[in-house]
This record gives structure tokens, sequence and C-alpha cells, in this order.
């Protein structure tokens, strides 16, 4: 049986719309009638916390559960920035109840502006899995150093199929050089989906990568009027299958 692993990533915008107008509740809603699909894994925001000091979550946590019946992966403290903030440096992790968490590690990236990935060691019906979260740079040579700090960081633990998947910022439909072998150490492969910017899509910012484990399929860019006013990025949504199972946890 080949299982698969189903993920949503959205670049929020911390909750500012095409209006202008920053709606946190309007994220909620756009997400419920839009972008949520049921059988979905996880759900990875990015610039979900505020641009402040105490960096405060955007959108309530307990609501997008409701909404989605998914776990919020950064309850503890040791996982967030600040004390209001939801995620690291933005970044924000929802997972399945079923999926069993072994262990998640903050990293931080280089860079003029903060930048960071959740990195989530977790298995799915006993296979085992490493899910990247991340908001990379605009520019290539800060995103080759990211990545290059995300691959020395993972070679210090066991090898295992690794998903990468967030607002990567690499405009080149052909991958950019961040995401090659000599930087990252990894075999990294994906579909280069426009979806950005949200009214009139013409570059492939958000991206769901896997090692050759297993591969991206169904890979779509999300759209809807809730969609083009909630956020300057439109979601995208990708299954990742699974490598061979090992013994259940």
């Amino acid at each position: 049986m080949t299982h698969s692993l189903s993920c949503i990533t959205w670049n929020i915008h911390r909750g500012r719309g095409s209006d202008r107008l920053v709606d946190p509740e309007r994220i909620l809603d756009v997400l419920s009638r839009e972008v949520w699909h049921i059988g979905t894994d996880a759900l990875i925001l990015q610039e979900a916390d505020a641009e402040t000091d105490n960096q405060a979550g955007v959108v309530d946590p307990e609501k997008i559960e409701r909404v989605t019946g998914l776990r919020h992966l950064q309850t503890a403290r040791a996982l967030r920035s600040t004390d209001t903030s939801h995620g690291f440096l933005g970044v924000v992790v929802y997972l399945h109840p079923d999926i069993v968490i072994e262990r998640v590690q903050l990293v931080d990236l280089p860079g003029h502006c903060a930048r960071g990935a959740v990195v989530a060691d977790v298995k799915k019906a006993g296979i085992p899995v490493r899910l990247v979260a991340t908001h990379l740079s605009l520019a290539q040579w800060l995103r080759v150093m990211q990545m290059r700090t995300l691959g020395q960081f993972l070679q210090r633990f066991d090898p295992r199929q690794t998903v990468v998947c967030g607002d990567l910022n690499e405009w080149r439909f052909w991958g950019g050089f961040a995401f090659g072998r000599a930087v990252t150490g990894l075999d990294l492969s994906g579909p280069a989906l426009r979806s950005f910017p949200v009214r009139m899509p013409l570059l492939p910012l958000d991206r769901v990568l896997s090692t050759p484990e297993g591969h991206v399929s169904d890979a779509q860019v999300l759209d809807g009027t809730g969609i083009r006013a909630a956020s300057d990025h439109r979601p995208l949504r990708a299954s990742v299958t699974l490598g061979v199972a090992t013994s259940a946890p």
C-alpha cells in the first residue's frame, strides 16, 4: 500500500489582504471555505506572526484547530519565538493527530531579515519523514546560505525522507542553486507552480520538495475570491508519496 503526506503551504502575509486591511478573521474564513481540504496531514503557514517586538501571532491556533482538525505543533514555548507568537519567526505548523511526532527542532537561518525553519521528525503509518517548514529570503545568495545551513544541520541526524515546504522565494522554474545537492547535501525535487502575486501569479515562490524516497504529486495552486483578497500569495496544496514503512511505533 502506498502512503502519502498531504501538505498545504500558505504565506498569509500577517493577515494583510489586497485591500491593505489586516483581517485575521478573513484568513480563518478563507482557510475554512477555499483552502482547507479533508485529508490534509500538514498545514504550514508563513508570516503568521507580526513584525513587532513581541511577534504576536496573527490567527488564533485554537480556531485553526477547530476548522481543520489538525493540532498546533508549537504549543511549547521552546518552539516559538516569543510568549505571544504562534510560531518561529512567522513559521507555524499544524499536523494531523494521527501523525506521530518524534522530535521538533528550530533552526536560525542567516540573513539581514530574521528567517528560520521548523524541523519535525515524524512518522505516518510507521514511515519516518522529516518535515522542514521554512520561509527563505528574497536574495539568491542568502537562500544559498540558508539552505546550506539547513543541510549541515540535517546531516547531524539519521537519514530519512525529507520534505521541504514553504515560501522558498525562488522564482526560477528550474529550481535555482539553493536547492541543489552541492548546497544542501539532499536531492530535492518538486514542481514549480506560479503562486505569486495572488491576483495574477507569475512566480513559483511557494514550493513542496522531497528527497527521492518519495515524490511530489497532485500539486495545485489554489484560487478563489477569498484567496485573492486575503493575502499576497496563493496557497499551494501537494501530496508527497512516502517511502517503505518501518515497524509501527
